[in-house]
């Protein structure tokens, strides 16, 4: 396996791999641009097939990152790390210094945070053997709360957000009460979109690998249960992927009845001719790693000591670069991945020149 030869490497500054006999740590780091500052990107623990998945995963991943921090305005570059791990039976603490000793290798050019597979105490674990991570200090949100370290609250709010923009930009609307979404996972993300969205008045629909994720979104939020498969066509005025990337492929594009799709989810088009197959469709995608960016902006403000006050502008921001991009395409005619892409590239590329 060639890593130079892959289509996901596109210029990757540094990929490594590492590896713990003790502990059974199997990992790799991608660093994808460090022009804008340090990549910052989360850790993400899951039990890949084989190593060359885990590969093109943290490949894509990296990469998203680095467009992400550009088009949220920080200055960071694009980083991701994966651990090969059921993260529900296999990982341990002595797995998780490993990987801790593994980022401190690189002096800073990287810097973890959490991501799927990972919670806050495990990033602490990790945190006994680098200062190159974010997400594990407590602060007060705005209602005087203790909250952990944990950034999911922040996508959510910044996809919720992205949402009321996507709407308003495809439909006119100025609220979301009655507008129908199929929310494609409801973990912690998820479920937190979920709520803010019911809050909202808006009627939802809910799938999830997970039976009780299902069972409390429906309990508690009213929600109607759909089976896996059966999501992608429904009558729906959004469809929000919230899982797990490369959703949006050749047969699923087909099946969308939705007028937008916006959701948590990284890297949702299996190809990226699958933003010109929902352009042409008429279907409003609001690009990914723009929408999620709540995430890596509250790593940000964590890791810097800002306010939660500045946190939470910085977040709702969103939806501002989400309408200039929406216009932007509209006026070209082109999809809102490409406006999205040559935004981010002015910012990241053109800074060295």
């Amino acid at each position: 396996m060639s890593v130079f030869s892959l289509g996901e490497f596109d210029q990757h500054e540094n990929v490594v791999f590492g590896h713990d006999a003790a502990s059974g740590l199997q990992a790799i780091i991608a660093i994808h641009n460090t022009n804008l500052g340090p990549a910052m990107g989360g850790c993400r623990i899951y039990p890949y097939a084989s190593s060359e998945d885990a590969l093109e995963d943290v490949l894509r991943l990296s990469r998203g990152m680095t467009y992400k921090s550009a088009l949220a305005g920080l200055p960071l570059g694009g980083g991701k790390s994966v651990i090969i791990c059921d993260p529900a039976k296999g990982k341990s603490d002595a797995m998780l210094r490993a990987m801790g000793r593994l980022v401190d290798s690189l002096s800073g050019r990287y810097i973890a945070a959490q991501d799927s597979g990972t919670s806050v105490e495990n990033l602490k674990v990790i945190g006994t053997e680098t200062t190159h991570l974010s997400g594990i200090t407590e602060r007060l949100d705005d209602r005087g709360q203790v909250r952990n370290g944990d950034p999911s609250p922040s996508t959510a709010h910044g996809v919720f957000k992205g949402i009321e923009i996507a709407v308003k930009h495809r439909q006119g609307r100025s609220d979301l009460k009655g507008v129908k979404v199929a929310i494609q996972g409801v973990g912690n993300v998820g479920y937190t979109l979920a709520q803010k969205l019911h809050a909202a008045g808006a009627r939802l629909w809910v799938t999830d690998v997970n039976a009780g994720n299902v069972a409390r979104a429906v309990s508690e939020l009213g929600a109607q249960a759909v089976a896996g498969e059966e999501i992608f066509g429904l009558d729906v005025d959004v469809f929000a992927p919230c899982a797990m990337g490369g959703i949006i492929n050749d047969e699923t594009v087909a099946q969308l009845r939705a007028e937008v799709v916006a959701g948590a989810a990284n890297n949702q088009l299996a190809l990226p001719r699958h933003g010109l197959a929902l352009h042409e469709r008429g279907i409003l995608y609001a690009p990914d790693y723009v929408i999620n960016a709540g995430g890596i902006v509250d790593a940000y403000y964590l890791r810097s000591g800002k306010s939660y006050e500045a946190l939470t502008r910085h977040v709702e921001s969103i939806g501002d670069t989400l309408a200039d991009i929406f216009q932007r395409a509209s006026d070209s005619n082109e999809t809102t991945g490409t406006v999205a892409d040559r935004m981010a590239e002015e910012r990241f590329v053109g800074v060295l020149q």
